[in-house]
């Protein structure tokens, strides 16, 4: 069975993410089937792009997305755009409107500094 799931990426205490297709026993950082998208939560607002055409195209043939990916394809706006899919409304379309709301998602992110606890003075 295939999966939709976060692959961790980046270096220490500086998590990024790539979406990928895998193997449901394949270990979490193992080889993927394909790469599907990237999501950065440090920036604010989070990054994410995706392949959208493969995703439906895997979505199609069953795949399950893990419910961190769900989560992350809510954000986007995926599953709405998908349930349409389903129901016969072009690609083309679906394909422009998911590019005009990445454009309109990802403007200018900074990255966010992560709050280090603060040390006591002795």
């Amino acid at each position: 069975m295939v999966r939709i799931r976060l692959r961790r990426v980046g270096a220490k205490a500086q998590p990024s993410y790539r979406i990928v297709a895998a193997d449901k026993e394949a270990p979490r950082d193992g080889r993927p089937l394909e790469v599907l998208g990237f999501y950065n939560p440090r920036t604010n607002p989070a990054t994410i792009e995706l392949a959208e055409e493969r995703i439906y195209d895997w979505l199609k043939k069953g795949a399950q997305p893990s419910e961190s990916v769900m989560q992350v394809f809510r954000s986007a706006g995926l599953l709405t755009r998908f349930e349409r899919f389903k129901k016969g409304e072009a690609l083309d379309t679906l394909l422009e409107e998911a590019k005009e709301a990445e454009q309109k998602r990802n403007i200018n992110p900074k990255t966010e500094r992560i709050a280090q606890p603060k040390k006591a003075k002795a």
